[in-house]
């Protein structure tokens, strides 16, 4: 999952960065309206955790132009005010989700959750094809009934090969989906992991290498990679 985080605290923008890199997230951060703008034009981001107020580009102009661009990103909005009718003006803005500050933090990563769930095409909230099942909530993952144990970036990999539903997904896609801005597209960090996650998943294989094209989970079955 990618997450674009603009908020013009930095203190609060590193923390909720750091709290959902936790969660497993692939997650960037722009201070201000403009660099928010700029890095969501480049990236395809799942949600974006905007704060409403901001230097520059104020966050619902930003909102504005994220909703009126026709992306698939969905927009949970940050603000320093609960009263209702801030949340009714906030969504009528296009925003998906609205969230006062302060607030607990399980609750922002379970929205962030449920906001990237309505992505097209949506994903169900466990993924399994055959004997393997992963919970992207819990952040487990089993073969077999037995649990499987993989880092952060494996776990990552894993959930957009499977969310695909048997579709090929290229090494530079998984590098944006499951990596932040500051990883090198010419680096061999995703063939590395897949490496090893095919080896923690065990046999028979369950994914494969389509040449030239990248990596797939086959929906139907099992296939050696």
């Amino acid at each position: 999952m990618r997450v674009l985080v603009v908020e013009d605290e930095e203190a609060l923008a590193e923390a909720i960065a750091r709290g959902l890199r936790r969660e497993g997230m692939a997650v960037d951060v722009a201070l201000d309206g403009d660099a928010g703008h700029e890095k969501s034009t480049i990236t395809r981001y799942d949600v974006i955790v905007l704060d409403r107020d901001l230097p520059g580009m104020s966050g619902d102009e930003l909102c504005r132009e994220i909703v009126s661009s026709g992306a698939l990103t969905r927009v949970l909005m940050l603000t320093a005010s609960g009263t209702v009718e801030d949340r009714v003006e906030g969504l009528s803005l296009g925003a998906d989700d609205y969230l006062a500050k302060p607030f607990a933090f399980p609750e922002l990563v379970a929205r962030v959750r449920a906001l990237a769930r309505r992505a097209t095409p949506a994903t169900p909230p466990v993924l399994t094809v055959g004997d393997l099942e992963l919970d992207p909530a819990k952040r487990t993952v089993s073969r077999a009934g037995r649990a499987v144990e993989l880092t952060r970036k494996e776990f990552g990999v894993l959930e957009v090969l499977l969310a695909a539903g048997g579709s090929v997904v290229s090494s530079e896609e998984l590098l944006e989906r499951v990596w932040d801005e500051n990883a090198d597209p010419f680096t061999t960090t995703v063939r590395v992991t897949v490496m090893t996650l095919r080896k923690k998943l065990g046999e028979p294989g369950l994914i494969d290498t389509v040449v030239g094209s990248g990596y797939r989970v086959p929906v139907a079955g099992s296939a050696e990679g």
